[in-house]
């Protein structure tokens, strides 16, 4: 299927690692031209020179902290300027990784902590929304995508599934505004995933437990219904399909791409 994005302009954010990085991988794999937006210069410039290499794509850094009112519309309008006009996509995946270390116990929970976790994952998301609307208004047509997560439909971590569910109600604001200027908005739930994290993770616990690499991913599998640990790749797969054209009937809804949560009824 051809996704008709080529000669779209997509701004990645998080884009230097993980989620992100695939993401802009499969846009550039579909002809977009990709910006990747995240903190760290260096990080970045190391995905840049790995994505150009594997696809050939336009691919280009910014760098800034989506904490900053400044920063961000000084990223999206350096974006802009370099991939030539103004930016058709918008995928926000900047975040804390989560899943990785046990959650703060609710009497752990300190109000610095709370309000980092959701001005970048929360705030962040719309500080980088409110830049490129404009353009895509001017336009009658634009993508965003919101990375959020499985923590939105399950118990386990307060404030993760608290930011969570602030990003999918943030999405589905966003979706019925925007969605009459051709503006169309989702959010999209991954679970555990494979990311360049996975291994170290994965020996860490292999070496304190004496147990198998192996043993432990097919554990880590066992947490969704069709027992695969989802690669990056595979979430990326589902959200460039969301950024393109064809992707018309869907607004405002939650994608969950985590494998199949058993025995849980979402509608």
């Amino acid at each position: 299927m051809d996704l008709q994005l080529k000669g779209k302009r997509a701004l990645v954010t998080g884009g230097s690692k993980g989620i992100g990085k695939a993401i802009a991988r499969a846009l550039l794999l579909e002809g977009a031209d990709v910006a990747l937006l995240a903190r760290h210069e260096q990080t970045l410039l190391d995905a840049v020179a790995e994505l150009a290499m594997q696809t050939g794509g336009d691919v280009i850094a910014v760098v800034a902290d989506t904490t900053s009112d400044d920063q961000v519309r000084d990223a999206v309008a350096t974006a802009a300027k370099q991939l030539g006009g103004a930016i058709d996509i918008l995928v926000n995946a900047a975040a804390e990784p989560a899943g990785y270390a046990a959650p703060p116990r609710l009497e752990e929970i300190a109000g610095d902590f709370f309000h980092r976790e959701l001005d970048i994952k929360v705030m962040g998301y719309v500080r980088c929304a409110r830049e490129v609307v404009p353009g895509m208004r001017a336009a009658g047509w634009g993508r965003i995508v919101n990375i959020s997560g499985l923590a939105a439909r399950q118990s386990g971590s307060a404030v993760g599934s608290m930011r969570n569910v602030a990003v999918a109600a943030l999405t589905k604001n966003m979706a019925d505004e925007l969605g009459p200027a051709g503006i169309q908005v989702t959010v999209v739930h991954p679970g555990l995933t494979r990311t360049e994290r996975t291994a170290p993770l994965v020996a860490r616990k292999a070496a304190a437990t004496g147990r198998s690499a192996a043993d432990i991913e097919r554990e880590m599998a066992e947490g969704n219904s069709i027992r695969h640990l989802v690669d990056a790749r595979e979430v990326a797969d589902v959200v460039a399909f969301l950024c393109s054209p064809r992707s018309r009937a869907i607004n405002g809804d939650a994608i969950a791409v985590g494998g199949g949560a058993p025995r849980a009824i979402v509608y």
